[in-house]
């Protein structure tokens, strides 16, 4: 076999792998697709003779195109005043599947997704290449361009950042996602009867203008009005999520942040919920990942 088809082929039993280093990194199919494209083409380019670990070699590059793209991302961000970190992209049409795409989004976890969106581009790398896909330091030290010492301490950043602190103890917290849980499943399901088990019959649902904006009510009271309410959107892109230490929700289509609700459970049931859609509250809030979703892969 050639030296161009033995390349093509080792790439293709790599192109998976990529895709999953990409997707991780840039949370978007679109981009991972254009990313591991891009490393194919600087290997077809290159003098692959030298190489002893070609899957290694792969791997840096997509990391680097990753986060240059990252970093490119982010300046558009800043240049643009009307830019929020949590606004969905527009990405260009790639005949992906939307439901393989949510189904990708949600092998990783949909709350890790928006998470790592909060992150630096050089934290973003340096986590998901050592916590998710076990690179070593000093392999990722040059991807990030800084020293071995120093990839350490942006992987340890980004890592407290995605656990978070939680507020409560342990039990409670495990107490309050079951709550949650079983209110987005019995919402997903359609069960009104359930829904009302869930809720306190005081309970108050009020949303932000931004929220508003996006059709969550300014405020609705009562079990079964939040129930209706709860039927209506049917969790759709809803996740448990830990919101200023204590068990809430996000809601985020296509992986990109759009409302995060704030939830108060008194004796076992939701007694309220505050919908928050503002981009400036949002980056106010303290979230991260649920322990057990921390490394969802």
């Amino acid at each position: 076999m050639n030296e161009p088809n033995w390349l093509a082929e080792q790439f293709e039993e790599n192109r998976s792998h990529l895709k999953a280093v990409a997707y991780r990194m840039l949370g978007s199919v679109s981009d991972a697709d254009d990313a591991v494209q891009d490393a194919w083409l600087r290997l077809s380019r290159a003098d692959a003779s030298g190489v002893k670990n070609l899957k290694g070699w792969l791997t840096t590059v997509v990391a680097r195109l990753c986060l240059d793209m990252l970093r490119s991302r982010q300046a558009r961000r800043e240049e643009s005043i009307d830019a929020h970190v949590n606004e969905p992209r527009a990405s260009r049409e790639t005949g992906t599947d939307p439901q393989s795409e949510a189904l990708l989004a949600d092998s990783v976890g949909l709350a890790m997704l928006v998470i790592l969106e909060m992150l630096t581009p050089a934290e973003r790398i340096a986590f998901v290449l050592h916590d998710m896909f076990d690179l070593s330091f000093d392999e990722i030290a040059p991807i990030v361009e800084r020293s071995p010492a120093v990839a350490r301490q942006l992987a340890s950043r980004a890592r407290q950042r995605v656990r978070g602190t939680p507020s409560l103890p342990e039990a409670d917290l495990a107490s309050q996602r079951q709550v949650i849980d079983a209110f987005l499943a019995a919402s997903r399901g359609g069960d009104f009867n359930a829904l009302l088990e869930l809720l306190d019959p005081d309970v108050v649902l009020r949303g932000d203008r931004a929220a508003a904006e996006l059709g969550v009510p300014t405020e609705v009271r009562g079990a079964e009005a939040v129930a209706n309410t709860a039927l209506k959107y049917r969790a759709q892109f809803a996740r448990s999520v830990l919101v200023n230490g204590a068990v809430g929700v996000l809601v985020a289509p296509r992986g990109r942040l759009l409302i995060v609700l704030e939830c108060t459970i008194t004796n076992g049931r939701v007694a309220g919920i505050d919908a928050v859609a503002d981009p400036g509250h949002i980056g106010k809030l303290g979230l991260a990942v649920l322990d057990g979703d921390t490394l969802a892969n």
